[in-house]
């Protein structure tokens, strides 16, 4: 079970300093309101975090 709580939180971590390199801050915020709005089970949080990180992703095509 250790193992897994590791591996689980180095996870977490890479994606997060990927996030914030790729992103900015925009994107640490939108996936903050979607880990915050899926684990408070508030449907309208996540999905503004979820719209953020979208228009994110998709910027440069637009």
């Amino acid at each position: 079970m250790p193992v897994l709580a590791l591996v689980s939180a180095i996870l977490v971590v890479t994606l997060e300093q990927y996030v914030e390199w790729k992103y900015g801050i925009a994107g640490i915020v939108g996936l903050l309101l979607l880990t915050v709005g899926i684990k408070a089970r508030r449907p309208g949080v996540s999905s503004a975090g979820a719209v953020l990180l979208a228009l994110l992703v998709a910027r440069p095509a637009l």
